[in-house]
């Protein structure tokens, strides 16, 4: 499977997770897209350096070729997927601890049983 392949399956995975498994609908947010704005802001600059200096290489076998800031626009999308699912998770995790705290379900964390 090509670089460009994982790239579009992990962005899908993660949509899909996001509408359907956990239903945070992060990607439907406001506040999701400006927080993403700025990140991208800091991977492009990152993937200019690191491709630009030639830390990374990719092979042009396993890409679609058009670059952003010298990295495959694949690497973009790899990004988006990252981003998205840690943030999604945060959420997902949040509104569960949440959703005890409400109906006095005790969420602290408890000693460990075993010393």
């Amino acid at each position: 499977m090509s670089y460009s392949v994982l790239a579009v399956v992990a962005v899908l995975v993660v949509l899909v997770v996001d509408l359907a498994v956990y239903r945070t609908r992060m990607v439907t947010r406001k506040v999701f897209w400006t927080a993403y704005a700025i990140i991208v802001f800091f991977q492009l600059l990152m993937n200019g350096v690191l491709t630009g200096l030639d830390v990374v290489v990719y092979d042009e076998r396993a890409i679609w070729g058009p670059r952003i800031a010298y990295a495959p626009v694949e690497d973009l999308l790899f990004g988006f997927a990252m981003v998205t699912l840690t943030l999604a998770s945060w959420a997902a995790v949040n509104r569960r601890a949440n959703t005890a705290r409400r109906r006095g379900l005790d969420t602290e964390t408890r000693p460990s049983s075993t010393r």
